[in-house]
């Protein structure tokens, strides 16, 4: 009775130890497998930075006009250099609330009537947050023939971080294009908006040149972490499959 009570143990023993060792088997190659993509991940990420840095050191090139529109994407035009020739539509600016390195203040995004008869919002600068009543912004306007050099950026839909824009009441968190044209009236509106260079405006204000241009890039520490992971996994497994022969070897000896 007893030798089969020890066989029936065993045998049990012996399938939850199987049991364990797949399901170990199975954590360690998923933790590989996640730091493999990551991996995958930095090296487009990489691809992607290179991609962009080359876009911005390009010569200016005209923003994309009404019939390339729907083809436009954030992969593959984001950060693009452009120059566009026009007049602003002075009076028809929109403030847009912002945090950089100089201060708190706004956003100063004037429409642009390009040549080519399509309008594109302007991002002219920064402007603290003292500056922002009309008198300011009358006096920081530009007035005729203007030709703007910057970034093409992708627009900003919704809002801000737990901030929803809110266009009758003139405030915006965000630089949504499509909504802020509507507010000001203007179309036909580019579904981006261009970020002017640091060449100086009248007076010094809204100041320029002001795009910050960062992607994260953690990708090799989460790669080392998951395959740290999957090591340790590896090692708690010899470790208790070791521990389980020298019991076995202590119960047969018994």
């Amino acid at each position: 009775m007893k030798i089969a009570t020890w066989r029936n143990t065993r045998r049990r023993r012996l399938a939850d130890s199987c049991i364990l060792a797949v399901v170990a088997a199975a954590a360690f190659f998923a933790l590989s497998a996640l730091g493999t993509w990551q991996l995958q991940r930095r090296a487009w990420k990489h691809e992607l930075i290179a991609e962009v840095d080359a876009r911005v050191r390009a010569t200016p090139e005209p923003p994309p006009p009404p019939a390339l529109w729907p083809s436009i994407s954030a992969g593959r035009d984001a950060y693009r250099h452009v120059r566009a020739h026009g007049y602003f539509l002075n009076g028809r600016e929109t403030l847009v609330q912002a945090v950089t390195t100089k201060a708190a203040g706004f956003w100063v995004m004037t429409p642009l009537v390009t040549d080519s008869g399509f309008t594109v919002l302007v991002n002219r600068g920064f402007i603290p947050a003292g500056q922002s009543d009309p008198a300011n912004l009358a006096a920081r306007q530009v007035e005729g023939d203007v030709t703007v050099t910057g970034l093409l950026r992708m627009s900003e839909p919704g809002g801000g971080f737990l901030r929803t824009n809110a266009p009758a009441e003139g405030r915006w968190y965000s630089r949504d294009v499509a909504a802020i044209a509507a507010a000001r009236g203007v179309s036909p509106t580019a579904p981006y908006f261009i970020d002017a260079d640091g060449t100086p405006n009248p007076g010094g204000l809204p100041i320029s040149g002001l795009t910050v241009i960062r992607f994260a890039d953690n990708h090799l520490i989460y790669a080392l972490t998951w395959y740290g992971l999957a090591m340790g996994l590896a090692a708690g497994c010899v470790v208790v499959a070791h521990g389980e022969t020298d019991r076995r070897r202590a119960a047969g000896a018994a």
